[in-house]
């Protein structure tokens, strides 16, 4: 099969839209469903994303894919029970590495995951399988399935659930184009390899990246390598825990992801973790009631007449100060910039949530006071000489 017909492209309005092979035969093929336009714009940049950091880490990988960004990616490390409690994973549930891999992926950005399609690296078991089940989702892409996690996903949609499986051994071409406005681009592919070499040229006084460090900044470096530019990515323990992209300038990129990482940290708060919900409460209804509990505009849950609908009880208020004190305790964040950082206010942003350790590519004009807000924070800092833009 060189060519499959799709429902409409981006909007219902464009028609038709198809996806085609010019040379060749399509390397997917469709199990369940009938997956969109920007279903397999988010199912290629999501497997890509995987299989390289698959190859990088030597580790299973997901990814979570919303309008051809990653709202969240991660490696298969496994989780803590606290980690299990925020992702809504029973204590006792048999979790595979692929599993893991996931939960840390869909649990980044929970709120921006909803309706996401999944991106994984090796074939999909029953353990995953299980994870997905639940959750509001698109689609899923893999290299292949276990037939009973293949069951087990085409339950999903009273049968209607987006089932993609890749040819792992597919490579494009070196060339890619792309028609705009009727005219075509073309460019060479980046096939550029992030490894530890990537990270030798450190610039500030601290000069100590461990090896967890490396690997979290590789992890942030190809997940920006498929997330549209501007783009930063904060990363702890082997996830994203913070995305901001698509956006005109860099220093609002910094704070859009380091307030989802302090989301993602806020999450394992004692407080949020004993929020007494109701029992018939959704996941999708708990991940919105916590994003606005722990929020500035807390009272929008905690109101007389809208608790009572979420609670058995009515939760205190996190504080400010509570906040504050448990955010200082987030640490050994990395960082990982798409582009150069202008100005060392992103610095300043960055370091209020935790990033000890940061990969830029360098090159601007004041990479000297980028450097010494670096210096002041106590932040390695690695120049990487090369820009990741992605469109």
């Amino acid at each position: 099969m060189n060519e499959l017909e799709l429902k409409y492209g981006c909007n219902p309005n464009q028609k038709p839209a198809r996806i085609f092979m010019k040379n060749g035969e399509l390397p997917i093929r469709v199990l369940s469903g009938r997956p969109g336009y920007i279903n397999f714009l988010d199912a290629f940049n999501g497997w890509q994303l995987v299989r390289e950091l698959r190859r990088a880490t030597g580790l299973p990988a997901a990814a979570s894919f919303k309008h051809v960004s990653p709202a969240g990616a991660a490696v298969g490390l496994p989780l803590s029970d606290v980690l299990r409690r925020i992702y809504f994973i029973a204590p006792d549930a048999e979790l595979s590495p692929l599993a893991c891999a996931y939960a840390r992926a869909r649990g980044a950005d929970r709120m921006s995951s909803f309706g996401d399609w999944i991106s994984l690296s090796d074939v999909c078991d029953v353990s995953t399988a299980k994870l997905i089940k639940p959750e509001v989702s698109d689609g899923v892409i893999a290299p292949g399935y276990e037939p009973e996690a293949l069951e087990i996903l085409k339950t999903k949609r009273k049968g209607n659930y987006n089932i993609v499986e890749i040819d792992p051994a597919y490579e494009p071409e070196k060339l890619e184009r792309k028609d705009v406005f009727g005219i075509t681009f073309e460019q060479e592919r980046n096939e550029l390899v992030i490894g530890d070499d990537f990270f030798a040229n450190v610039v500030t006084e601290n000069r100590d990246l461990p090896d967890f460090a490396r690997r979290d900044l590789a992890i942030a470096m190809i997940a920006l390598k498929y997330t549209q530019s501007n783009s930063v990515c904060y990363v702890k323990d082997g996830q994203c825990i913070g995305i901001g992209a698509g956006q005109q300038s860099r220093i609002h990129c910094t704070p859009l992801a380091g307030d989802k990482a302090n989301n993602w940290w806020l999450r394992q708060h004692e407080k949020t973790l004993s929020l007494p919900f109701l029992p018939t409460l959704k996941n999708p209804d708990r991940d919105n009631a916590i994003d606005r509990y722990i929020s500035d505009e807390w009272d929008d849950v905690l109101a007389e007449g809208v608790w009572q609908t979420l609670f058995t009880q009515k939760p205190e208020v996190l504080t400010p100060e509570e906040k504050r004190e448990w955010l200082s305790k987030l640490i050994d964040v990395s960082l990982g910039s798409d582009a150069f950082f202008p100005f060392p206010d992103n610095i300043d942003r960055a370091a209020r949530s935790g990033v000890r350790y940061i990969a830029e590519p360098g090159g601007s004009i004041r990479d000297d006071l980028v450097i010494e807000a670096c210096n002041r924070y106590g932040i390695a800092m690695a120049f990487t000489g090369l820009r990741l833009f992605h469109h």
